[in-house]
């Protein structure tokens, strides 16, 4: 697979790039676990089809000690036990965020409100903006073609 449009390399498009990552490292900060940041990256990753970012955030959570059997279910998180309530939470949340256009009035009262019975205001203003920044990286992905499997932890700083 060839990319369409290296992103990186133009000067329009890595301009705009730069602030979204911006935006997203401005969260390092966040009480929102780690491990939590990355499935729920992840799982947006998964339901937009970009490969690159699945490719960027197994690795990272594996090298961050995420176990395999967790990685392998997140796609399948509503039937596995190897997730606590809170993160289930997430992931439902980064779904309904992520496939917002798929429901109309946006992500149901009952949603936020099992997310907000696990995470202060703080973590939820994470939870949203990582939701939101990994929306916007698959986007450009995919647009783009960007292949994936040759991501190295840490590659991005």
């Amino acid at each position: 697979m060839q990319t369409r449009l290296d992103f990186l390399a133009n000067p329009v498009s890595a301009g705009a790039v730069k602030h979204i990552t911006a935006a997203g490292r401005a969260l390092a900060d966040s009480t929102l676990p780690p491990s939590t940041h990355e499935l729920v990256a992840l799982r947006a990753s998964q339901i937009n089809g970009c490969g690159f970012c699945v490719d960027i955030h197994t690795k990272e959570a594996a090298h961050a000690g995420e176990t395999q059997v967790r990685l392998h279910l997140v796609s399948s998180w509503r039937e596995a036990t190897v997730f606590t309530d809170a993160e289930r939470a997430a992931l439902e949340l980064a779904e309904e965020g992520t496939r917002i256009a798929d429901a109309a009035g946006g992500i149901p009262d009952d949603v936020w409100a099992n997310a907000a019975e696990h995470y202060d205001e703080d973590q939820l203003a994470a939870l949203v903006s990582i939701i939101a920044i990994i929306n916007a990286f698959n986007r450009l992905n995919v647009l783009t073609q960007r292949p994936a499997g040759q991501y190295k932890v840490g590659q991005f700083g």
